[in-house]
């Protein structure tokens, strides 16, 4: 007895899967496939993906976020449609969420409040050097939004000690609060920079600022 078919549905749903994970290097979120797919339930993205699983074009870890897979038949079913998908999900990094970050005002650093389980996936050739010292942290405000930097997102630092002028860097002011910010070095003191035009640059001592990493990617947020 051959196989059913995909349904338009289903078909649709594959093809978002590729060209999301082709343009943005992770997979997409169930949310992120009912908007694209016109689908407005989210049991019904899940029922359309088991029903994919289940044809063996798709593998899903339920336990994961975004933890989505085209398989290898679904490439030599559908031929180099999938290949750029398929080479991009089969070489993801699982970056630990190490808490939130306001691009505003400094606010408190709250350790207590950090979930090192919790972790982003992206992929791995779209990171530059080496990927031992690289976290994440979640975007809250809106004083970088000239950079590209919305509320939301989400933003993958390398821990680093030497930084240039200019440089999208978490600052860490008297070792209790924290902002993103670029950064300047203007001799007797530092100026963290905004992206926003309503906003001002803030100007510290240089011995107040520690440098707590400095942005290697924006993982933005669908609405």
């Amino acid at each position: 007895m051959s196989e059913k078919p995909l349904s338009e549905r289903q078909q649709n749903i594959l093809e978002f899967i590729n060209e999301y994970v082709a343009e943005n290097g992770r997979p997409p979120t169930i949310r992120e496939i009912g908007a694209a797919c016109n689908i407005s339930s989210t049991s019904v993205v899940n029922y359309n993906l088991t029903r994919l699983k289940e044809k063996g074009l798709l593998e899903r870890d339920a336990e994961v976020s975004r933890g989505l897979r085209l398989t290898e038949k679904a490439r030599a079913v559908y031929g180099g449609l999938w290949q750029t998908a398929n080479d991009v999900m089969t070489n993801l990094l699982r970056i630990p969420m190490a808490g939130n970050i306001v691009a505003g005002e400094p606010i408190d650093v709250i350790e207590d409040a950090y979930d090192y389980d919790d972790a982003v996936e992206v992929s791995a050739s779209m990171i530059n050097g080496r990927t031992d010292d690289l976290y994440a942290l979640r975007v809250s405000g809106d004083s970088m939004i000239d950079a590209m930097v919305n509320d939301g997102d989400i933003v993958i630092m390398r821990s680093v000690h030497e930084i240039r002028d200019g440089d999208m860097v978490a600052a860490l002011i008297d070792d209790d609060t924290t902002t993103l910010k670029y950064i300047y070095n203007e001799g007797s003191q530092i100026r963290l920079q905004p992206a926003n035009p309503t906003m001002e640059p803030i100007y510290v001592e240089p011995e107040r600022v520690q440098v707590q990493g400095k942005v290697m990617m924006i993982v933005r947020q669908m609405p």
